[in-house]
C-alpha cells in the first residue's frame, strides 16, 4: 500500500477553485421573508449549477448520556412542517433521537460555495407516513429498509449478502411491504443559517431565528 503525508496532502489543497467554484454574490437585504424559500432557491441553484448530490446532508445528534454523533443521510423534504428524512427507530440515530428529539443538519454545496445550517426540535411522523415515504422511494431503498438491523454489529460480509439478497427478493415480490422501524423525522428549524463565501473571505451568513410569529433575520460575522 502507498504511504502518503497527510500533512503534506492538506497543505496542497486548496477550497474554491475557481475552475469548478462559482462564489456569487448574495445580498441579505433581497433575501425572502422565510428561510425554506431561500433554501429552495438555492438548493435549486445547486442541483442546475451540477453539485453532485446535493440533497445529502450532515445529521448532527446527541445521544441520552450528551455524547455527539453525526453522519450523512439523505434529505426527504422540507415544507412547512420541516425538513425531513428517515431511518429506522431502531438504529443509532433513531434511539438518540428518542432520548434527545434535538438535532442540526448542514448542507455544502462546493461548486458555489455554499452552506445551510439548520437547528431544531426533531418530531416522528405517524406509522403510515413514514411507510408511505419508504414506498415511495426506491426497490434498493425497500430492500435495505427490509435488511434491517442497521447498526447491530455484524459477524461477516457474507452474512450481509445474505440478508441483503433475501430483502432484494421480499421488495421486489411485495413492493408494498412494511419495514415496521423505518420512521419519517422532521426537523422543525428555531434557526437556519445561510453562508454565501467570498473569495476575499468576507462571507456573507444570513441567519433566520424562529420567534414564535414568524422569522427574523440577522447578519454574522464569519
Amino acid at each position: 500500500m502507498a504511504q502518503h503525508d497527510l500533512h503534506e496532502l492538506l497543505r496542497s489543497l486548496r477550497v474554491w477553485d475557481a475552475q469548478v467554484t462559482e462564489l456569487r454574490p448574495f445580498d441579505p437585504d433581497t433575501a425572502p421573508p422565510t428561510p425554506l424559500a431561500l433554501f429552495t432557491n438555492w438548493f435549486a441553484e445547486a442541483v442546475a449549477a451540477g453539485q453532485p448530490e446535493p440533497h445529502t446532508m450532515s445529521l448532527a445528534t446527541a445521544d441520552e448520556e450528551g455524547r455527539p454523533d453525526v453522519r450523512i443521510v439523505m434529505l426527504h423534504g422540507a415544507d412547512a412542517d420541516g425538513w425531513s428524512f428517515a431511518t429506522h427507530a431502531t438504529s443509532r440515530k433513531g434511539r438518540a433521537l428518542s432520548a434527545r428529539p434535538y438535532a442540526a443538519l448542514a448542507f455544502y454545496w462546493p461548486v458555489l460555495g455554499r452552506q445551510v445550517r439548520v437547528r431544531g426540535p426533531v418530531t416522528s411522523a405517524p406509522a403510515e407516513e413514514s411507510q408511505a415515504d419508504l414506498h415511495a422511494r426506491s426497490t434498493g431503498a425497500l430492500a435495505a429498509a427490509l435488511t434491517g438491523r442497521q447498526s447491530e454489529e455484524l459477524s461477516s460480509v457474507e452474512e450481509l449478502r445474505r440478508a441483503s439478497d433475501a430483502a432484494w427478493q421480499r421488495a421486489r415480490e411485495n413492493p408494498a411491504e412494511p419495514s415496521p422501524t423505518w420512521t419519517l423525522y422532521r426537523l422543525r428549524p428555531e434557526t437556519v443559517e445561510f453562508f454565501q463565501g467570498n473569495a476575499e473571505r468576507r462571507h456573507v451568513r444570513l441567519e433566520y431565528r424562529s420567534t414564535g410569529f414568524g422569522w427574523s433575520r440577522a447578519l454574522l460575522w464569519p
